[in-house]
């Protein structure tokens, strides 16, 4: 097996178990509140949005930070520490004896986080281009799939082994994901640059300023439209199920649709993007997605919203992984690290900003409004994207039979 193809395989394990880390606490975190000895419900309701919201936020701030780290040491040795500094925290979560031990591990598994950005980096840099739409489309599947059925697999485990065993479990897969990276991943790694820059530095170093800050005000929107229905889609399935008896269930599938669709379709949309341009691909999926979430708000059972929510999996598997295809493109390899890491800030804020404005919309002007909402955001976005980036490149003649030529120094 080549070098890429196992660094892919363990990487997506580790990206995926990360996810599953990262949102696995929305399900249980109320009921983990109530069991450390708060009983107000409305100081739960308070606790477990800091508990929930501020390891995205920590994480926005410290990613670009492990970026720089990456550039400078390596990749996988920020696999390393991320990895095993997730699975002692995550599993320390089971022993809190408060809720205020609660947050501050929340918030150290926030600062610790980097695993995500290094596995990006590390495919992005170690894996040839005529590969490299397929590699990442693949590894895009890991962390969408993890955050998507995370809060499914955390509540099936804290319903069958216990509220505490959730953390447990996640922290013993992490910490095979450690011992995974440590044995397999290989890195032919050189510095290229001798000198720590300074943010300003960096940016002045970035070829396509323009286009980059595109890209991660795209990103940034794409997981805002993403996550935005996530804290309603139980509530919703809820008004739409006839009987309550297996609602928790049907939600759980309902999650888990959109997340099987994407790791289908994120592979066979990365080579497509090899082939005709991930620029292309990225505009036809944002349309696809923004319309999809419109019939979302008119069904009348969940199984009509499960089946749209897997179609909206296959329009999003070309979503995040054309970002990430465009950006290690017009990226030097030198600065790479820190260019995903504010990239993948970018989508920690999305995660947390769509989490709040989907519960905000849906309590001010209801469940369904939520849907509409989401779907302008890809359509304007569409229109950005085609302005910004698809029509930018054609016209600069960036396009070579359908792919983008490599800007790199």
């Amino acid at each position: 097996m080549s070098m890429w193809k196992r660094n892919l395989i363990v990487c997506w394990f580790g990206m995926f178990v990360t996810g599953v880390g990262m949102s696995q606490i929305a399900p249980v975190l109320p009921l983990y509140i109530k069991h450390l000895g708060v009983d107000n419900a409305d100081s739960v309701a308070q606790f477990s949005g800091i508990a929930f919201g501020i390891t995205f936020i920590v994480s926005a701030i410290f990613s670009p930070i492990w970026g720089l780290a990456a550039d400078r040491f390596g990749r996988k040795p920020m696999l390393l520490r991320a990895s095993l500094g997730m699975a002692i925290v995550i599993s320390c979560m089971g022993f809190a004896p408060n809720v205020y031990v609660l947050i501050a591990l929340r918030l150290l598994q926030g600062t610790i986080t980097g695993y995500s950005t290094a596995c990006t980096t590390l495919i992005a840099t170690q894996t040839d281009k005529e590969h490299a739409g397929y590699a990442l489309g693949t590894l895009s599947t890991a962390s969408i799939a993890g955050a998507l059925l995370g809060p499914t697999i955390g509540g099936f485990i804290a319903e069958s082994m216990g509220l505490q065993s959730s953390f447990f479990v996640t922290g013993g897969l992490m910490l095979v994901a450690f011992i995974t990276t440590a044995l397999f991943v290989k890195e032919s790694f050189h510095r290229e640059d001798k000198k720590t820059l300074s943010i300003k530095e960096v940016w002045s170093s970035v070829p396509e300023k323009s286009l980059t800050l595109t890209l991660f005000l795209t990103f940034f929107i794409l997981t805002v439209a993403l996550y935005s229905v996530e804290p309603i889609i139980t509530v919703y399935v809820t008004q739409l199920s006839k009987s309550a008896s297996h609602v928790a269930l049907l939600a759980g599938m309902t999650f888990s649709a959109s997340g099987l669709a994407n790791i289908i379709a994120a592979p066979r949309l990365g080579k497509l993007s090899d082939r005709i341009g991930a620029q292309k691909v990225i505009l036809v999926a944002l349309i696809a997605a923004g319309l999809l979430f419109i019939p979302q708000a008119f069904v009348q059972n969940p199984w009509q919203l499960m089946g749209l929510r897997f179609l909206l999996g296959l329009a999003a598997g070309g979503l995040i992984p054309s970002v990430n295809i465009l950006v290690k493109k017009i990226t030097p390899d030198a600065l790479t690290g820190r260019v995903f890491g504010f990239n993948m800030s970018a989508g920690y804020l999305g995660t947390f900003a769509g989490s709040v404005l989907g519960g905000q919309v849906a309590a001010w002007f209801g469940i369904r409004d939520v849907f509409f909402i989401t779907s302008i955001l890809l359509l304007i976005n569409a229109g950005w994207v085609y302005f910004k980036v698809y029509k930018k490149l054609s016209l600069n003649g960036r396009e070579d039979n359908g792919r983008l030529k490599e800007i790199r120094n």
